[in-house]
């Protein structure tokens, strides 16, 4: 359980400028726990139950040269916007804005996006996103009748710490991110939920399962260790 009522408008300030800073208790944790949150670009410092707000910020302090270093190796963020290539499915597609054009649609090696230019960000994240349904959708529903389970509902976030979960009652989640990295990768996660569905545990029967429904199962998670946290940078809008 978290409690983030109280620490709403903390920051601390590295090499001259400000960076959000989130002290938030959770009931399980046993210690401290600081970690660089990939959405925000600010820190997040876990305290256990028993522990006062102002013993994550002092962490946070003690940590500055540590967080300024891990900041500054930290890949800029990649804007939405006209002319820019981004991945799709290991595909490089370039962003050509048209106003006039009908929609968002890739033609060849081009991702054509109307509409007046400041919406460009917004309307390219919700093409992103549709894209990002249909595989997950089609790849999900086809996996799971292979070994004769059913998926009873599936959901497209934009989650961090995970990239797709299975839920008791056969729900998928999958972050949309996964469709701006290589099919193999996407096809990956999707055996790795669908093999829940039979598999509550990450067990030696699990992990056949799950082999067996995808063909790069450990070039997969080998890609999502190096790069998928690079999959966070793409979206910020100017």
């Amino acid at each position: 359980m978290f409690d983030s009522h109280e620490n709403r408008h903390l920051s601390l300030e590295i090499d001259g400028r400000p960076v959000p800073l989130n002290v938030r208790r959770h009931a399980q944790a046993r210690r401290l726990i600081l970690r660089l949150d990939e959405k925000t670009g600010g820190v997040v410092v876990t305290i256990p139950k028993r522990c006062a707000l102002q013993d994550g910020v002092d962490l946070a302090h003690r940590k500055s040269a540590w967080i300024a270093a891990q900041l500054k190796r930290r890949p800029s963020p990649v804007i939405f916007s006209d002319g820019m290539t981004l991945p799709v499915m290991g595909e490089s597609l370039t962003v050509y804005h048209d106003e006039n054009a009908r929609g968002t649609r890739q033609i060849g090696d081009q991702l054509v996006v109307s509409g007046r230019v400041q919406y460009l960000p917004r309307r390219l994240t919700d093409w992103l996103k549709r894209q990002a349904r249909s595989e997950f959708s089609n790849r999900a529903h086809d996996k799971a009748n292979r070994i004769e389970c059913r998926v009873s509902r599936i959901t497209v976030r934009d989650t961090r710490s995970r990239w797709g979960s299975c839920g008791a009652d056969g729900q998928l989640n999958f972050s949309w991110r996964l469709v701006l990295a290589p099919e193999f990768v996407l096809d990956y996660v999707v055996a790795h939920e669908v093999a829940h569905l039979r598999h509550r545990n990450h067990g030696p029967k699990f992990w056949a399962l799950t082999q067996s429904l995808t063909d790069r199962m450990v070039d997969a998670k080998a890609w999502l260790n190096a790069h998928g946290h690079d999959l966070h940078r793409y979206g910020k809008e100017q």
